[in-house]
């Protein structure tokens, strides 16, 4: 059993687990979703993991989980100390590569400065053998989604998350054997797991033509819905193919590869990044691309809001269909308005930190039209057919992968100093948006790892 320590910031991600939810607030922030956590007798490694860390276990009140995947904890010790922890899923052959990755970034990470503007949730340790890692909890602190969905991600925070990707991005890389230090000292970055260098698995080119019959029973009929219009659409499917050759000759750099508004937490007016279990060497086009396409996902949901801006998570999922042609489009249009300023000061905040190779703003936004699909199955999982946002979403992403050169400007991902266009219904919001793909026939396999 290994257990790591380290004094420099690492991730923390709201997920994990269980049966009842319960909703908590505080005087000074909004109400938040938490759940009840699994039961730590059926646990033992977390108490464990934070006795030998010199924490204390935990106290049973107060205790609360967020959600998501994996299982978590968040609450008080017996010593006092605020800690949330977390476990990730082993592979089938045992090993830990989602904790590798993590223990990669912590010793990468090291090397930050003091003030920098990458910050990440203080890790107190990670027991690799029980894939189990503990970290500051941040109380009172709001998930970028939430802070997204309330509209308070403003272009002040994009650009402080455009400069934190940055700084990602120039990290040095870190190398060594399997396992980290031990006994309270950080991770010497010679003795912390290699940084990864294998392809990401998103987009899963194997899955663009067809799945084991077995993979479709954990797939809802949405779901399955939406990898049909992946599948029987040629034209996306090589624009994919292409995406992935052009990121295979890439400049790769260090990366987080799972960029999403939720993998944020804003603390005390702070930005932070959470969550390193699929970082890696990488094309940096990827994380670019992620940002862009959760801007243009939350603008294609405002279409579909009674008012034309989600204001809750009900409006935002709000059907939409007796919205006529004229409404979609002069929604679409007045979104892509709202959102495209922010997306200008995440490149802004960007390149203050780093210089993009050539290419690179158009390779992002192959990887934002990615993100649409990628979205789309995502939230596909609960819901038995696909809705006209879902179908809007795919419609952009489409564009957006079949001519990434003609929306560079329009995103605002060109050289700053060069007057951008107007935005425009006909820019970036194709005829799929104001008309939506009819539903494709379900009954043949289709799927992803999502």
């Amino acid at each position: 059993m290994t257990t790591t320590t380290s004094t420099t910031a690492a991730p923390t991600e709201a997920v994990a687990t269980a049966s009842t939810a319960a909703t908590a607030s505080t005087a000074d922030a909004p109400a938040l979703i938490r759940f009840r956590p699994t039961g730590l007798d059926t646990a033992p490694e977390v108490n464990a993991l934070l006795e030998r860390l010199g924490l204390g276990p935990f106290a049973p009140d107060g205790l609360t989980a967020f959600g998501g995947r994996n299982d978590n904890w968040a609450g008080t010790t017996t010593r006092g100390r605020q800690v949330f922890v977390k476990t990730v899923a082993r592979a089938a052959d045992g090993s830990r590569p989602e904790i590798d990755r993590a223990l990669a970034f912590e010793a990468t990470a090291a090397r930050l400065p003091a003030g920098s503007p990458l910050r990440t949730p203080e890790h107190l340790g990670t027991d690799r053998e029980s894939a189990v890692s503990a970290f500051r909890l941040l109380p009172g602190s709001r998930s970028g989604s939430e802070v997204a969905l309330d509209g308070d991600f403003d272009e002040a925070l994009c650009r402080e998350a455009g400069r934190a990707v940055a700084t990602l991005h120039t990290l040095g890389t870190a190398g060594g054997a399997s396992d980290g230090a031990s006994g309270g000292e950080a991770p010497d970055p010679a003795s912390a797991p290699a940084i990864d260098t294998g392809e990401a698995p998103l987009p899963p080119m194997r899955w663009l033509r067809a799945f084991p019959w077995s993979e479709v029973q954990d797939r809802s009929m949405a779901q399955i819905a939406a990898w049909k219009l992946v599948q029987d659409d040629t034209e996306v499917v090589a624009a994919l193919h292409r995406l992935r050759e052009r990121e295979r000759t890439a400049p790769h750099t260090p990366a987080h590869c799972d960029l999403r508004f939720d993998q944020f937490l804003v603390h005390d007016g702070q930005l932070f990044l959470c969550d390193w279990e699929e970082f890696r060497l990488a094309d940096p086009a990827r994380d670019v691309g992620a940002f862009v396409g959760e801007w243009l996902f939350q603008a294609t949901y405002s279409v579909f809001a009674p008012t034309g801006e989600p204001t809750s998570a009900k409006d935002a999922v709000a059907p939409g269909f007796d919205l006529s042609h004229e409404e979609i489009v002069e929604r679409g249009a007045a979104g892509l308005r709202h959102h495209i300023p922010r997306i200008a000061a995440f490149w802004q905040g960007y390149t203050e930190c780093r210089t993009p190779d050539p290419e690179l703003a158009e390779r992002a936004v192959g990887f934002a039209g990615w993100h649409l699909y990628d979205r789309l199955i995502a939230t596909a999982q609960a819901h038995a057919v696909l809705n006209p946002v879902a179908r809007a979403a795919a419609g952009i992403g489409r564009t957006l992968l079949l001519n990434p050169a003609g929306a560079v400007a329009t995103l605002r991902l060109a050289d700053p100093a060069v007057p951008h266009p107007a935005v425009t219904p006909a820019a970036v919001l194709p005829t799929a948006v104001a008309h939506p793909a009819q539903p494709h026939p379900a009954d043949a396999p289709s799927g992803s790892p999502r």
